[in-house]
């Protein structure tokens, strides 16, 4: 047998039915066409949670209120600082690597790094 859809009401309607009348999952499940596995989930659902336990809170929420534009700036500027952050934090870490895999590739071919005398350590040396 091919289950349906059901809304919130429904759901309401089938739970109260189910209890009020005394009748058993598998009756209520027949009269109403849906699965025992649901009208079992839901009485016990109403049970501990009333009729706000049937409404189905999957998918994305949509906002509790509207944000002023001034609200939206704040909360963009947020988000971008601390996208910032976590750039900053991930060049470091990356800059690190860098030299850690340009020290081991040194000491692979046991060789020196190469560094530019400064102009100080000239001077000291022509003394």
């Amino acid at each position: 047998m091919k289950m349906r859809k059901t809304t919130t009401s429904e759901r309401i309607e089938i739970v109260k039915d189910c209890l009020s009348n005394n009748l058993s999952y598998v009756q209520t499940a027949k009269k109403y066409q849906v699965s025992y596995n649901n009208v079992y989930s839901w009485v016990q659902k109403y049970k501990k949670h009333g009729s706000e336990g049937l409404i189905d809170g999957r998918g994305r929420r949509k906002p509790s209120t509207i944000q002023t534009e001034s609200e939206q700036l704040r909360t963009e500027i947020a988000a971008l600082k601390a996208k910032n952050e976590y750039l900053k934090t991930e060049n470091a870490v990356l800059k690190k690597l860098e030299e850690i895999e340009r020290g081991s590739i040194l000491k692979e071919h046991d060789m020196k790094r190469n560094f530019k005398p400064s102009p100080a350590s000239k001077k000291k040396d022509s003394k």
